[in-house]
């Protein structure tokens, strides 16, 4: 899995096609995340509950798939395809497939 909670993400498929965010959440058993600003759907809910909920039509962030995300390069600023590169102290980190730069803060 290359998208981790924290990346720079662009949307690749879809009605949010071209659309950049950072992913909140990443959920790998259904391979989906979900990525601030994109895929918004309106969620009717209904009043009540222990502190006395407002009902109303709610917007929020649905899940998109992970393939179509792809992560975006600091360096590069493009939607790059990652891979696994060791660094000289033996730690493996994931770097940008055009430009070499490692992706990520970790």
């Amino acid at each position: 899995m290359n998208v981790r909670k924290g990346d720079t993400v662009q949307v690749m498929a879809g009605k949010d096609r071209g659309k950049t965010g950072r992913v909140l959440r990443v959920d790998p058993k259904d391979d989906r995340a979900i990525v601030e600003g994109v895929n918004y759907v309106k969620r009717h809910t209904r009043a009540g509950g222990q502190q006395q909920q407002q009902g109303g039509i709610i917007e929020k962030e649905a899940p998109v798939h992970l393939s179509n995300l792809m992560v975006v390069c600091g360096k590069c600023g493009k939607p790059v395809r990652t891979r696994v590169r060791t660094l000289a102290d033996g730690a493996k980190v994931r770097a940008c497939a055009n430009c070499n730069e490692a992706v990520g803060a970790r």
